[in-house]
């Protein structure tokens, strides 16, 4: 299995989990469609589908091309009247009912964001049980079994008290509605990663992070392989480090 970045942040974001043998599962539809042909060498039918998490642009600006191509898009209700976007192509999900795609096993759950919003965890014979959070104030849930993790990471609180202490509005939305390098210590702290392959910090602030110092610190704290994500990167993500 590899995890491919197209793009993470707030000027885009889709990510691919595209396995050895099987078919690749997109997950956000927030970057140019080129891209993704780009990567699966323009095999269009290579692609099994696409999850979104949420309406954001960032996470859902080429929703209409992914669907043009004939890909399923799996998604909310919520946020389909939210994007305004309506096809047979677009597939209605619900929380905490479990769904398959291909190879994929994918089970939504609510998260904690300023609109309705999917997290991810996903199942696959190649990486395992695959965490995908993002866009939230914090975690409901415990895990268990994480293989690997595709987790946010998007500022600190004491960058963000530093650099907002003036702009109170801005520095609260940020708070609630996207989780800081110390909701995630804390979040990881209680889970089991014992067999945890991969933790790749995603969506990190442009001003309000910091990646080399993140990725230390959640190294440090996890004892396993960190990555920050980067758009255009390739990383290896199977269920185990060998």
């Amino acid at each position: 299995m590899k995890l491919i970045i197209l793009g993470t942040g707030s000027t885009g974001n889709s990510y691919l989990l595209k396995p050895d043998n099987g078919k690749t599962l997109i997950i956000d539809c927030g970057v140019n469609f080129k891209k993704v042909k780009e990567s699966v060498d323009f095999n269009i039918n290579s692609i099994c589908g696409a999850i979104q998490t949420h309406s954001h642009g960032d996470h859902s600006k080429f929703t209409k091309d992914f669907i043009k191509a004939g890909i399923n898009v799996y998604m909310s209700s919520q946020n389909q009247k939210e994007i305004g976007i309506k096809s047979h192509r677009i597939i209605t999900i619900e929380a905490n009912k479990q769904l398959h795609i291909d190879d994929f096993k994918i089970m939504p759950f609510e998260v904690n964001h300023d609109v309705y919003c999917f997290g991810f965890l996903i199942h696959h014979p190649e990486c395992g049980n695959t965490l995908y959070l993002t866009d939230t104030s914090y975690s409901n849930y415990i895990f268990k079994g994480l293989n690997n993790l595709i987790i946010e990471c998007n500022y600190s609180e004491e960058i963000l008290d530093n650099k907002l202490n003036n702009k109170e509005f801005l520095r609260d939305r940020i708070i609630g509605s996207h989780l800081s390098l110390e909701t995630l210590l804390e979040m990881l702290a209680k889970n089991d990663l014992s067999k945890v392959n991969n933790i790749v910090l995603i969506h990190l602030s442009d001003s309000n992070s910091n990646a080399v110092q993140f990725k230390n610190i959640v190294r440090k704290a996890t004892n396993c392989n960190v990555t920050v994500a980067e758009a255009n990167q390739e990383i290896p993500f199977d269920k185990y480090p060998f």
